[in-house]
């Protein structure tokens, strides 16, 4: 069993799509559907298969973030990366040091609807591996 994509619904389709874009995000595919929603599959460069789809129904109204804490993106340089987005226009936080000097680093960006997404870059030991 594995995770194959995660969806969060977006209020605006190519602001999302433009922001996710300057993220690092590919688009694989637009699916239109008949009521006038769509769909949009993206991955990430390293990735084999859709790992994040915008979903945009304007006939449910308002997109409401609540509830949804946010969802993490493994980066090879925090600084780097922080940087490249800067650069993009975008407004990554400043880098943190959650598990002390020793553990990740992290920073936050928060998309145009309010989903938070945490930038993290693992130590030279790697990842936490649990048993």
């Amino acid at each position: 069993m594995k995770t194959i994509l995660f969806a969060v619904r977006v209020s605006d389709l190519e602001r999302s799509l433009a922001f996710y874009t300057a993220v690092g995000y590919l688009t694989l595919a637009t699916i239109p559907r008949d009521d006038g929603s769509s769909l949009i599959w993206l991955r990430l460069p390293d990735e084999q298969s859709v790992s994040l789809e915008l979903v945009h129904r304007p006939a449910d109204g308002p997109v409401e973030t609540g509830g949804f804490e946010h969802f993490a993106i493994e980066i090879d340089s925090l600084a780097e990366t922080i940087e490249r987005l800067t650069a993009a226009g975008l407004q990554p936080g400043e880098p943190e040091l959650p598990g002390g000097p020793d553990g990740p680093k992290t920073s936050w960006l928060v998309d145009p609807d309010g989903y938070r997404i945490e930038l993290v870059e693992w130590p030279p030991s790697g990842a936490p591996t649990f048993p």
